[in-house]
């Protein structure tokens, strides 16, 4: 039975995990329709292109860190117990 459980407890960190990166598949989504805002309004007001970059950095920053901390989850997940 002590068996058993340790094999449950084992894979539910790996199911626990793998849902954890669900958050990286929408963070790659967020961080391409950051870009893609910023060639469409550049497209649109080409004077505006270095404010419109450095939103666009920022937006990226943030998404990005959004990926990081769903990384960080799985890698606790896996890793801390």
């Amino acid at each position: 039975k002590n068996i058993n459980h340790n094999f449950m407890l084992l894979a539910a960190k790996f199911i626990g995990a793998g849902l954890s990166t669900i958050g990286l598949a929408g963070s790659g989504v967020g961080i391409g329709v950051v870009f893609g805002a910023l060639v469409l309004g550049t497209s649109r007001n080409p004077s505006l292109k270095d404010e419109l970059f450095r939103i666009a950095i920022l937006g990226f920053a943030l998404t990005e860190a959004i990926a990081l901390f769903a990384l960080m989850m799985a890698f606790l997940i896996l890793f801390a117990l």
